[in-house]
């Protein structure tokens, strides 16, 4: 399962910061939704291209995944059955960078729950 402390990207979390101050959607949030809009793209985590995890905002797992936890450990699971620990978390964390591009422009809440 994943790590109990989790962080993304410095660039991830920065535009995840900066749609909060756009729409008011805290990161947390913005990361869950980019997560599963990743998921249902079809994006694939690829483990031999290497993720920093470098941001500052260090979260516990259930921070950033909240009633979502389950389902979201379920599909990393499933999609990912050899990683563990670290490596899910960059799988994660990878689902939230790719999901964040069709997020991150929205200038207000209405215009990101019209893609939603």
């Amino acid at each position: 399962m994943l790590p109990n402390r989790m962080q993304l990207n410095r660039v991830v979390e920065d535009q995840l910061k900066k749609l909060k101050a756009n729409t008011g959607i805290t990161p947390n949030v913005s990361a869950r939704i980019a997560f599963f809009r990743s998921i249902e793209s079809g994006h694939t985590y690829q483990p031999n291209i290497p993720i920093k995890l470098d941001g500052s905002l260090t979260l516990d797992k259930f921070t950033w995944l909240g009633k979502t936890q389950l389902v979201t450990e379920l599909l990393l699971k499933h999609k990912y059955p050899k990683l563990k620990g670290k490596e899910l978390q960059a799988a994660w964390a990878s689902h939230v960078e790719h999901g964040i591009g069709a997020l991150r422009n929205h200038k207000n809440i209405s215009d990101l729950i019209n893609i939603i």
